[in-house]
């Protein structure tokens, strides 16, 4: 077995917790498993070792394992969500100030971290998961490229740019999905700073007046 699966990967869990507190400690768990295993090689028994817990209380939450992965899929897609609408929520009015929010969202430690990254490039990866995300999150992606498209669109229109605002959104985004990539498949990775600063120096491609290298113009 993989001693990084091993029940002493994990601390002791509590005795007693909520069922929902349950179900994400299992769902933290097959993260984190993903991150080592991969999607196909992840074994409910893999995740219950991981929790620190029996395979019977994962089958008792999850039935099987489609439905672990599955859940844990949106799971990661919602938390995707809330992490950069509240980022705008918190960004003020100023066009500049809230797509800098949305480009530094993706880096935020609660979601941009190696089991996290690794999770989501396994589910990428995996043809299967295709439907589900689709069916399940894609008005998630949609909101948030009409977001992104919507600033451009503001910001073009703030800084006198000529580009098309349409293609700068894809742009960006493609940067952002492309430096998470990285990260996790370059042999020489680069970490969180690097990746965001890649990503502003696309920004700055775009919008001079707004952005730089090092981020929002102030």
């Amino acid at each position: 077995m993989d001693q990084s699966l091993a029940p002493s990967a994990a601390p002791p869990p509590p005795r007693k917790l909520s069922r929902e507190a349950r179900r994400q400690q299992l769902i933290d768990a097959t993260i984190e498993v993903i991150a080592v295993k991969g999607y196909a090689r992840t074994t409910l028994t893999d995740v219950a070792n991981r929790a620190g817990l029996s395979h019977g209380l994962v089958n008792f939450h999850f039935q099987t394992k489609e439905r672990l992965l599955s859940e844990t899929l949106l799971f990661l897609a919602e938390e995707y969500r809330q992490n950069w609408t509240q980022a705008l929520d918190e960004a003020g009015h100023s066009p500049a100030h809230r797509l800098d929010a949305m480009l530094r969202a993706d880096f935020n430690l609660a979601i941009c971290t190696d089991a996290k990254l690794s999770a989501w490039c396994a589910f990428w990866g995996e043809a299967q998961c295709r439907p589900l995300y689709q069916e399940q999150c894609g008005s998630n992606d949609a909101a948030y490229l009409d977001a992104l498209e919507s600033l451009c669109a503001e910001l073009k229109a703030e800084g006198g740019y000529g580009f098309d605002p349409v293609r700068a959104a894809r742009v960006l985004r493609v940067t952002t999905e492309g430096v998470w990539l990285d990260m996790m498949t370059m042999n020489t990775p680069y970490g969180r700073a690097e990746a965001l600063s890649t990503v502003h120096s696309c920004a700055a491609a775009f919008f001079p007046r707004h952005f730089g290298d090092d981020g929002l113009i102030v």
